[in-house]
């Protein structure tokens, strides 16, 4: 029970409501109003949800005008620092670091599903040459549900866990073999000697015909990639998991429709944004400064693409974390890279951004996207595979939410409501009359 109400007057019949206030952990209150409709008559009006809180999670937690990010209360700080992904994963799932022991067993859980099954190659090779990455992982995901459709009981704990373990186990491999088709190079299959990044290295940039060892900075850097990624709140594909889980649908559908969402480019989209962007610049032959006027010209159409962001009215927490390996990446590789010029480009773009008056009062400053493509491209990784390796990390996050909806006994199914525009009722005029 709500130790707080509001009340609501509605002034045409002097009918009131009062409507509890409930508070979480952190972060606003909310105001629930769940008997609104029942006692007034009216639904509420939220273009894009950026004042309703869809359900109750314990999972993250974003304060956009602090610049906090907490994955189940810890800041994403110290997890990029000491932690890895998969203990991440571990904690998004359970929502307690594991101890060794526990981890450990883990590890060896998800080892046991790496492999994909053998007659999903032919599924690969049923694409057109040309298909998008995204399209592949969709319909692979989604495909996961025909070949354990007999072991998906939604309503059952244990065989939630063994398809979130599945899912976080395979999606690298079909990752990995997603890329590998659209370069026309043999699939690798995984070694479960490896780690969980350095596997999906291995698969992604391995041959038959050489040994393929990953680099540790690469490692290290695509390792926070995952952390970064790994969950972000009640974004669009989130709630398009919960909403497509909360029908009852098996938790393989659910991802593939987040994958969709993902796919959008307001959504996943952004890093590639941001190298098509950079790319544009160098062809251009203009110099940076050039394009920082355009950006503060209103009359111009050019955006300065990875900076600012929908949540964040402070400094995105993860693109300070990301822009150190970022810059250690790049000192690594030297004047050796191929990609020398684009990511000379970025950082200059970056240096006078962060000092130009006009960007900082805006708290326009670089965010995640912004790094995390310019360490993806450094990395060899094609612009068409940026948003794929953003679906890998962010499964865990997926089937952590579409866990705990499905394991919360007031869970129900989602049906947003609408303030219908469209014609008043018509009568029905046949056609040799029209």
């Amino acid at each position: 029970m709500a130790d707080r109400t509001v009340t609501v007057t509605d002034n045409a019949t002097g009918k009131k409501v009062n409507l509890p206030v409930l508070d979480g952990t952190n972060g606003p209150s909310t105001i629930d109003i769940g008997t609104l409709y029942k006692e007034l008559g009216y639904f509420t009006y939220d273009p894009g949800y950026v004042s309703t809180a869809s359900c109750e999670s314990k999972i993250t937690f974003i304060d956009g005008d602090l610049g906090l990010l907490r994955y189940r209360g810890y800041p994403i700080e110290q997890l990029a620092e000491s932690s890895t992904f998969l203990e991440v994963c571990y904690l998004l799932l359970h929502g307690e670091l594991p101890d060794r022991q526990t981890f450990d067993a883990f590890e060896s859980r998800l080892k046991m599903h790496t492999l994909l099954d053998e007659k999903m190659r032919r599924f690969y090779l049923g694409f057109h040459n040309n298909s998008h990455p995204m399209a592949m992982m969709v319909a692979t995901v989604g495909a996961m549900s025909a070949f354990y459709h007999d072991q998906i009981d939604v309503h059952d704990a244990d065989s939630r866990e063994s398809a979130a373990n599945r899912l976080i186990a395979k999606v690298p491999t079909m990752a990995a073999w997603v890329y590998k088709y659209t370069v026309g190079q043999p699939f690798v299959y995984p070694d479960n000697n490896l780690d969980y990044v350095s596997n999906f290295l291995y698969m992604m940039f391995g041959l038959p015909t050489m040994d393929y060892q990953p680099s540790p900075a690469f490692v290290r850097a695509m390792d926070l990639i995952l952390i970064l990624h790994a969950d972000h709140e009640q974004n669009a594909s989130t709630s398009t998991v919960r909403l497509a889980g909360s029908s009852g649908a098996n938790p393989y559908a659910a991802l593939s429709a987040g994958i969709s969402s993902l796919w959008g480019p307001a959504h996943g989209g952004a890093n590639e944004a941001v190298i098509n962007m950079l790319e544009d610049i160098v062809r251009s032959g203009q110099s940076v400064s050039y394009y920082i006027e355009r950006a503060k010209d209103k009359d111009s159409k050019f955006r300065l693409m990875g900076f600012g962001h929908r949540v964040y009215k402070n400094y995105d927490p993860r693109a300070k974390i990301i822009r150190e390996v970022c810059h250690q990446l790049l000192a690594e590789l030297g004047e050796n890279n191929p990609h020398q010029q684009l990511l000379d480009t970025a950082m200059e773009l970056e240096r006078i951004a962060l000092e130009d008056e006009y960007f900082v009062a805006r708290k326009l400053y670089p965010n995640v996207d912004f790094y995390s493509g310019i360490i993806l491209r450094a990395m060899g990784i094609p612009l068409n595979m940026f948003t794929v390796i953003f679906a890998l990390a962010r499964t865990v996050g997926w089937i952590s939410h579409w866990k705990e909806h499905m394991s919360d006994p007031y869970a129900r199914i989602g049906r947003p409501r609408q303030l219908y525009t469209g014609a008043d009722q018509r009568d029905y005029v046949h056609i040799d009359q029209r």
